[in-house]
């Protein structure tokens, strides 16, 4: 699987994605945005290069995060991608667990703890960080 420096980021409120992905990019970090899980789903089938780093929502209209990452875990070349949930549910970390992914963030996220999270987990290819 190659993964390139890319973070795919699954949000459906637009304020909330224009500044996690202002923040990202400022930090080096090339975004790119679905604004649900289908959306989300269809474009990573179809890119040939895979993100280092899902960042997804978990409520969103016509497919939530949980169905999104069911979905991505039946596809081969999908199921090993790195996720970390953004979630205004409380207990983001044991979402998180439950789920089998990364991490847990709770919205709104701090500034520190989402380029802390994406830095720690988006693992690049060659072995490099931004």
């Amino acid at each position: 699987m190659s993964l390139s420096p890319n973070v795919l980021l699954v949000e459906d409120d637009q304020d909330v994605c224009d500044a996690v992905s202002e923040a990202l990019e400022d930090a080096g970090f090339h975004v790119n945005a679905a604004a649900n899980g289908a959306v989300a789903l269809s474009a990573l089938q179809s890119s040939a290069e895979l993100p280092c780093l899902v960042l997804l929502d978990l409520m969103m209209p016509v497919m939530d995060g949980e169905h999104f990452l069911e979905q991505a875990r039946r596809d081969p070349r999908l199921s090993m991608l790195p996720v970390v949930l953004m979630t205004a549910d409380g207990h983001a970390t044991a979402k998180a667990t439950s789920l089998g992914v990364l991490a847990g963030l709770k919205k709104p996220v701090t500034l520190e703890d989402l380029l802390s999270a994406v830095s720690k987990h988006c693992v690049f290819a060659r072995g490099s960080k931004p």
